[in-house]
């Protein structure tokens, strides 16, 4: 399980029991419980509502980066996650 991010919110995948369910059931390893289930995404947010989301839980103030710059981060990554990759 190294390495993997949920592909939806960036999410380190770290615990079986964060990765999303399929709408068979089985075990979705793309990703993590709080982005999708049962083979559906839980929220039809654009992947900009997604990163303004996300932004509390990775900025860490005293880091060395701004809200802004970390928004800019995020954008940059997010469009190379499979649920916002342009095909």
């Amino acid at each position: 399980m190294e390495g993997k991010v949920c592909q939806s919110c960036a999410m380190p995948l770290t615990k079986e029991e964060e990765f999303a369910t399929n709408a068979d059931g089985s075990k979705n390893e793309e990703y993590c419980i709080y982005c999708y289930k049962d083979g559906d995404f839980v929220s039809n947010q654009s992947m900009e509502e997604m990163v303004e989301f996300c932004i509390p839980f990775v900025y860490k103030e005293g880091e060395g980066k701004t809200v802004d710059e970390v928004r800019k981060d995020m954008l940059t990554y997010y469009k190379t996650l499979n649920r916002w990759r342009e095909n």
